[in-house]
């Protein structure tokens, strides 16, 4: 019997319509576009509307996977969902989801894994493939990063935007799909980038609600220097651990969290800025949305057979690589 991998088999992004511009910002704090752009290679990102839920993102990026691959959501075993902004603290999003899109025979979680949501959920998914529980499953890393993001914080109200994508996993026996992965976390970095009330250490108050610790907190220097170093390395430690020359990669999908970090995350790796995927001028860094939104932009120019390494570094600390084969080239 041939060996089953994962492969993907479609692919769906979603964002909201509203844009914020670096010139929207400064109209809210002390930066200017030159200064944005300059240090993180952001131009503008996408912002919910009004009543706007994660839930609803999903809705969209399900619908269109399936009209894509001509399914019904009935047909669906699981989805499994990236994210840190669910519509709620339970039940999780996934559940919502299924309830809304009518996948009736569908179960699946959340998985918290800040910006390295997708590749942690993509991971998860491809072991229910292999072993042969489940012949459908949609993977989606989305965020709805507004929701928790402090306006008047310059650090990071001009980093983070709202929206996500999704993909289809499907059972494959001709070498295409999932081959390796490495996915690694250190807690002791948490307390440089996360949202400190709301959880059980700090539960929300009369006296804690709308104060900063309610949004996103990010020490930048600390971050960066670790999600250069470690990005970068893993990258490079799963080319090694399969033998793949900078030559033997068509595609880099790193997360898009600054534009210095992918560049790093390239030059490590050997590869020139056309084997990269980049998008963080668009939408800015979604959290555990950029690796699939990248994905749906670039579908049209992926091949089969192409070996595609997504990447990426997030809170916690949390960071990992997927070497996959894509499966399919688009019509």
């Amino acid at each position: 019997m041939s060996k089953i991998t994962a492969s993907i088999t479609s692919v769906q992004g979603y964002v909201p319509e509203k844009k914020l511009t670096n010139a929207d910002l400064e109209k809210l704090v002390d930066t200017n576009d030159e200064w944005i752009v300059s240090r993180t290679g952001i131009k503008e990102r996408r912002v919910a509307a009004e009543g706007e839920a994660l839930s609803d993102f999903g809705v969209k990026i399900v619908e269109g996977i399936c009209k894509k691959r001509g399914i019904s959501p009935e047909e669906l075993d699981m989805i499994i969902v990236g994210t840190i902004t669910g519509d709620y603290r339970f039940p999780s999003t996934s559940n919502v989801i299924c309830d809304k899109v009518g996948a009736k025979n569908a179960w699946g979680y959340d998985i918290s894994a800040a910006c390295s949501g997708f590749l942690y959920a993509l991971d998860s998914g491809k072991q229910y493939i292999e072993n042969g529980t489940c012949k459908k499953i949609i993977v989606i890393g989305a965020d709805h990063m507004s929701s928790i993001i402090n306006y008047d914080d310059r650090a990071t109200c001009i980093i983070f935007g709202d929206g996500g994508g999704g993909v289809l996993l499907e059972p494959d026996t001709e070498g295409y799909g999932i081959q390796d992965s490495i996915l690694k976390a250190d807690g002791s970095g948490r307390h440089y980038l996360l949202q400190a009330i709301g959880g059980s250490v700090e539960p929300v108050t009369k006296e804690n609600a709308c104060t900063p610790g309610m949004y996103v907190h990010q020490e930048g220097q600390t971050v960066f220097k670790n999600a250069v170093r470690n990005m970068a390395d893993v990258s490079a430690e799963i080319m090694e651990k399969n033998g793949l020359s900078s030559e033997d990669i068509n595609w880099l999908v790193p997360h898009q969290a600054n534009l210095r970090i992918i560049d790093a995350t390239a030059r490590r790796m050997g590869l020139e800025k056309d084997k990269v995927m980049i998008n963080i001028e668009k939408f800015g860094n979604t959290t555990a949305g950029t690796i699939p939104l990248c994905l749906w932009e670039w579908e049209d120019k992926l091949k089969k057979g192409d070996n595609v390494v997504l990447a990426a570094f997030g809170g916690g600390f949390t960071w990992g690589a997927i070497y996959l084969k894509w499966a399919y080239t688009a019509k």
